[in-house]
């Protein structure tokens, strides 16, 4: 995931503060415009045999677990970037319609170049988040349209 130029830190740091605002607020479309065809996301927990690639197959691997949540927001961040990174240390709060909420802690590491997240993983206990899930939430997840997940583990 080094094709493209490093975007500077300044510019990669807003290019993420914008992207975390169109994740929060679910905007589907926007969220979109920030990954190349080509980007990369998944999450340490599950590993990179299960990533999403490209604007349409981050977007279904987003939607799968956020969609049914009756509130989904970002806690405090502390965000340090470099040329091409973006790291940010923050928190999730998670709300379901049936009542359960879960605070999942969470470091995001995006690399951003031309403009663009190419890499993005986040780690995250998957513990946390099973515990406090409602059970149906989670065969939610086991029946949707998995069709997005990709195998990146040769390539990052």
């Amino acid at each position: 995931m080094t094709d493209g130029k490093p975007t500077p830190a300044g510019e990669a740091r807003e290019i993420v503060a914008a992207f975390w605002t169109a994740l929060y607020d679910r905007d589907w479309a926007r969220l979109k415009t920030f990954f190349t065809p080509e980007s990369i996301y998944y999450d340490v927990p599950t590993g990179p045999g299960a990533a999403a690639r490209g604007p349409e197959g981050i977007e279904a691997r987003l939607k799968l677990g956020l969609e049914p949540l009756a509130g989904y927001d970002h806690g405090a961040a502390t965000v340090v970037a470099s040329d091409g990174l973006v790291v940010t240390e923050h928190e999730e709060h998670w709300r379901w319609p049936t009542g359960e909420r879960v605070t999942l802690p969470f470091v995001s590491v995006q690399h951003v170049r031309d403009g663009r997240i190419t890499l993005w993983r986040d780690y995250w206990d998957l513990g946390t988040l099973m515990a406090g899930a409602p059970p149906n939430w989670q065969d939610t997840l086991a029946s949707g349209d998995l069709s997005w997940i990709v195998d990146v583990t040769a390539e990052i």
